[in-house]
């Protein structure tokens, strides 16, 4: 019988790792629907990381309270036995054992994980060419987030968390990655966490997105909220700033006498028509681009431990 997708729900978190410290999560509150993708999205420091090991049971909040479980059955899930069988986190290190053959750190997980798929995971090896005698420590990078994602696709726990596991894939193998991805939660639905930098690539599989900034999050919605959040206008600079109006404009370019500006909200369906009576070219924002935008552009908040 496939296992009811764990949802989760944080009220008031807090944590920090030193006593000095800035929080990594400070009064946070979230929800996470059961049973969607959710991309977490967030610059160096952000709280990404923290946040999925609380998640998962590793840490305990110092203030808030974090539940984990299907609907109508959250539990707190630190050192909570049912929980963690549920729970698979996978973060880009592949959290694999040392000194014992890759294969070793797979028959763990099939003996922990309840929904494990043994067929699945041989599929996997055989797609990435992962070399299962082999210690992990001594593969290369690519082959250790290989391994990770065997572990996080084949353990199909409720709830799965993946945390950067596949940066070290190279492009071929990340799109096969995606793909296996979307393929296997259709036929097997459960929630899946998925944190990246590489949002242009991924953002393809979200249906809902929280950007957290700082500890906090600056943003939770449906990905399709999100993408129509945001509008672009480019075309002659008055033109453009006539049907911006007074709305906040989230970046803005300049060539020539061409205006292209990024603007908070949608057009409405008369704005819309007099942006195309003025001649002016309307486009949609992605994922990455907003996240960019709303962040504050390239610049990076300094990495905590935890996040580095």
């Amino acid at each position: 019988m496939t296992p009811q997708p764990f949802g989760a729900r944080l009220e008031g978190v807090t944590l920090r790792y030193r006593r000095d410290d800035a929080p990594a999560l400070d009064n946070l509150d979230l929800t996470i629907r059961p049973g969607v993708i959710t991309g977490l999205l967030g610059r160096n420091g952000a709280g990404k990381s923290t946040l999925a090991a609380l998640l998962a049971g590793w840490r305990r909040p110092i203030a808030g309270r974090v539940l984990v479980g299907p609907a109508g059955a959250l539990e707190d899930p630190f050192e909570n036995t049912w929980t963690a069988t549920g729970t698979q986190l996978v973060r880009e290190s592949g959290d694999h054992w040392e000194g014992t053959a890759a294969r070793d750190t797979l028959a763990f997980h099939a003996e922990v994980r309840p929904s494990w798929d043994a067929d699945l995971a041989e599929h996997l090896v055989g797609l990435f060419g992962l070399d299962v005698g082999t210690h992990p420590e001594r593969l290369s990078r690519g082959q250790r987030s290989a391994l990770g994602i065997v572990v996080g696709l084949a353990s199909r726990a409720p709830l799965t968390i993946l945390d950067e596991s596949y940066l070290g894939l190279d492009a071929a193998h990340r799109y096969a990655f995606y793909d296996v991805l979307l393929a296997d939660y259709a036929e097997h639905p459960r929630t899946i966490v998925l944190s990246s930098h590489l949002i242009g690539e991924v953002e393809r599989l979200f249906e809902d997105v929280v950007i957290l900034d700082r500890g906090r999050v600056l943003l939770a919605e449906s990905a399709d909220d999100v993408r129509g959040r945001g509008v672009t206008l480019t075309g002659p600079a008055a033109d453009v700033a006539r049907v911006a109006g007074d709305r906040p404009v989230l970046a803005r370019q300049q060539l020539g006498s061409t205006t292209q500006v990024t603007l908070d909200g949608a057009l409405s369906a008369d704005e819309h028509a007099a942006a195309r009576a003025a001649g002016l070219d309307v486009g949609g924002v992605s994922v990455q681009d907003l996240f960019v935008h709303l962040t504050g552009g390239a610049g990076a908040a300094p990495a905590t431990e935890e996040e580095r």
